[in-house]
């Protein structure tokens, strides 16, 4: 395959493919609302944002795509106009990653893609544009990449897409194909944008010296914030289901601790604003939400989260619900492969209705943004506590299956994962 060609086939990785999968029998465990209809509904939430990534097909192709995957650089833009390009260059960064190492980075998508066409997972790193996310939330309002993390990242941490050899290539390169992965570490700089957006604040509410002051320690807390959050990345690729909970935890707490590092600065700085200053403050959440073409993404995601959506007025909505739902837990084949008694089978049982419900705790549907940068600021950290809330009950109910299981049965339900995704 040319040079061009490879490069058309790895940014068309970065737009198509599936986002997580989605259990048939969640609504009668749950009762997710709406019945199938909710389950659809919760389905087309998770798909609809793939064709809203068309229009940047060209701005990834060829090596502009691949180089874009391994260096950091800033997906906000300067400018409303560039806003498309945020989720065009976070599918790019996250999806050239994340895919060089899965299946020899011959496939064209993979099954835990968020519908931004970003990956929570790439490697053995969770969330690798988390800074960059708590900054898009926080400052202008963008809620829509916080809210895509859920039970489809939990599931991947469960049933790793990817083989042991496939995640050691991150971390230990070797080989002329390793050298085609990014390390852990060059995944993690993705996530330095630079800190606080300092230069558009200061345009916006023309600070006098004081504010400036608070400003300039706002700014400082924020790089203490992303290098806290920095620190959290593996230096290992993790090996079972239960280290890699471990490293979401680990990535959530940094998380959490660092909107607790920015929380009393920011508090100063708007508290020293007046009223206009802080309408022009405001004005940078609203002019991100209402820039055309980021309208265009967060709308379309949008209208499968409210009430009187119907899918099944959509074929093509109907078309993937039927692809999601045929993913299903494979709690038979765990239960015959590691041939479990009925302890086991109960344990298991456990497990997959612990994980089905964060289905229901984790919604995927952005919350409506907070007027303030302290309240979505506040939002942002009860959606972390609440996710890793999520993810520490997983890890008991996974700990509480595991406990009894012997070596050989516990390299067979870590062998579940990489078969699935084959």
């Amino acid at each position: 395959m040319s040079r061009s060609r490879m490069g058309l086939a790895m940014a068309g990785a970065a737009f198509v493919g599936l986002a997580v999968l989605l259990p048939n029998t969640a609504e009668a465990r749950f009762g997710l609302r709406g019945g199938p209809l909710g389950v659809a509904r919760f389905a087309i939430g998770h798909v609809i944002g793939l064709s809203r990534l068309r229009q940047a097909r060209m701005s990834v192709r060829g090596s502009r795509y691949r180089t874009a995957a391994l260096r950091p650089q800033d997906p906000r833009g300067a400018e409303a106009g560039q806003l498309a390009n945020r989720y065009a260059l976070r599918a790019a960064l996250t999806a050239g990653a994340a895919l060089s190492g899965w299946h020899g980075g011959r496939r064209p998508q993979g099954w835990w893609r968020h519908p931004d066409g970003s990956y929570g997972w790439v490697g053995p790193v969770f969330w690798p544009l988390a800074h960059d996310d708590l900054t898009a939330a926080v400052i202008f309002g963008d809620t829509a990449s916080i809210s895509l993390y859920g039970y489809g990242d939990i599931y991947a941490a469960v049933f790793a897409p990817y083989a042991a050899a496939e995640l050691a290539a991150y971390t230990a390169p070797q080989g002329r194909r390793a050298r085609r992965i990014p390390t852990v570490e060059t995944v993690c700089d993705a996530s330095d944008t630079g800190g606080l957006p300092a230069e558009r604040i200061t345009a916006a509410v023309q600070p006098n010296e004081l504010q400036r002051a608070a400003l300039d320690d706002l700014g400082a807390a924020w790089s203490t914030a992303r290098d806290t959050i920095r620190a959290s990345c593996p230096t290992q690729a993790p090996a079972t289901a239960s280290e890699r909970l471990g490293v979401m935890q680990t990535r959530l707490e940094a998380m959490i601790k660092a909107t607790d590092i920015v929380a009393a600065p920011l508090a100063k700085f708007v508290d020293l604003l007046d009223d206009d200053q802080k309408a022009k403050l405001g004005a940078l959440a609203t002019d991100r939400r209402a820039a055309p073409a980021a309208g265009q993404h967060k709308d379309a995601q949008a209208a499968a989260c409210q009430p009187d959506y119907d899918p099944r007025y959509d074929v093509q909505a109907q078309r993937q619900y039927q692809q999601l739902v045929q993913q299903q837990w494979p709690a038979d084949t765990i239960a015959s492969t590691l041939r479990l008694d009925d302890t086991g089978r109960a344990r298991l049982d456990v497990l997959q209705d612990t994980t089905l419900r964060t289905m229901e705790t984790l919604s995927a549907c952005p919350a409506k943004p907070a007027v303030t940068p302290q309240a979505r600021l506040a939002a942002a950290k009860a959606r972390l506590e609440k996710m890793l809330t999520a993810v520490k009950g997983v890890g008991d109910a996974l700990d509480d299956f595991e406990a009894d299981l012997s070596d050989e049965q516990k390299a067979g339900f870590e062998a579940i994962g990489p078969k699935r995704g084959a």
